[in-house]
């Protein structure tokens, strides 16, 4: 949950974008009617306006939206209604062009709401793109191909450098580096980035081989055996210095050809990585997860499979 201190902090770097308020109005109404009507100027008071009247925003840059948390947010609505107004400007013919509250938006009208209250701001096509990527830029919600693109356009269609980027939105220029990099992932990669199955840390190390071909062949690898990032950074140094983890290999004690073969099958089998420590028939097996939905997998099919065997040799 965000606390009071990072709310103010966001209202204060969206405010150093916005043109000077003026003195707050009473609140006011304007909703859908048949004749064309001039959008009121701006104004520093909420007025509540209609939600039919609201278009999308084009640049908003944020791609899911949790299905669950609007849901919640609709019910608050629906029994308290929006309390913090949403952010929009004027078009022609008396419409509106949403800047800042899409989620805010989305859960009015899944809550059967006719208006909403909302802010108007008179800005060009380049503030309010500007506004609304350093808007989301500055929640913690948006997945890390999000935040990467998000940079991207501040780049090339504000023209600001990273150092400029990293001003308007408070972040440090290394950070800002370091997500545009991620544009350079193969779009399958970027897509299991986006879909939360490999972490900002995972595609970052990825970034270190040349190819795309053996990014793509690694993330299938770390995917496969359910990779920590720090694995992951030994899979790639090896993937990068083939004759230093040979020779690493080869100073390690040697294993037996069938224990190696053994394990080979448990982690095929498992999705897992597997560590076998044997000495003269005595010894333990490892089997190591990443998260609780590995450990849950692998809970399920060995208790499945013991309950299958118990059955089969109670029938015989």
């Amino acid at each position: 949950m965000s606390t009071p201190d990072k709310r103010r902090a966001l209202g204060k770097g969206l405010e150093a974008l916005l043109p000077h308020r003026s003195v707050p109005q009473p609140v006011q109404v304007h909703a859908a009617s048949d004749g064309e009507a001039a959008p009121p100027a701006s104004t520093g008071a909420p007025l509540e306006i209609a939600v039919e009247l609201i278009d999308r925003n084009p640049y908003q840059t944020r791609s899911h939206f949790d299905e669950n948390a609007l849901q919640e947010l609709a019910a608050s609505v629906a029994a308290t209604g929006v309390i913090q107004p949403i952010l929009v400007r004027s078009l022609a013919e008396g419409r509106y062009q949403l800047i800042a509250g899409e989620r805010r938006l989305l859960a009015s009208r899944k809550a059967g709401k006719s208006v909403i209250p909302a802010i108007v701001r008179q800005v060009s096509d380049a503030q309010a793109m500007e506004m609304t990527i350093v808007e989301n830029l500055q929640r913690a919600d948006l997945n890390p191909m999000e935040q990467a693109r998000a940079f991207d356009r501040l780049g090339i269609e504000c023209m600001l450098t990273q150092e400029q980027i990293a001003k308007r939105t408070g972040k440090d220029r290394t950070t800002v580096a370091n997500f545009l990099r991620l544009l350079r992932l193969p779009a399958e990669i970027q897509g299991k980035v986006e879909a939360g199955q490999l972490s900002f840390g995972h595609a970052r190390t990825l970034l270190a081989l040349e190819s795309p071909d053996a990014m793509l062949k690694a993330a299938q690898k770390v995917l496969a055996l359910s990779m920590s990032v720090r694995q992951t950074e030994s899979f790639v140094q090896n993937m990068l210095n083939p004759e230093k983890a040979e020779k690493k290999e080869k100073s390690k004690d040697p294993i037996d050809p069938n224990v190696r073969e053994a394990r080979d099958q448990m982690q095929r089998a498992l999705g897992l990585k597997v560590a076998i420590e044997d000495k003269g028939g005595r010894g333990k097996v490892i089997i190591e997860y990443t998260n609780l939905e590995a450990f849950d997998s692998l809970m399920e099919r060995i208790t499945s499979e013991r309950i299958t065997s118990h059955r089969i040799t109670s029938e015989a």
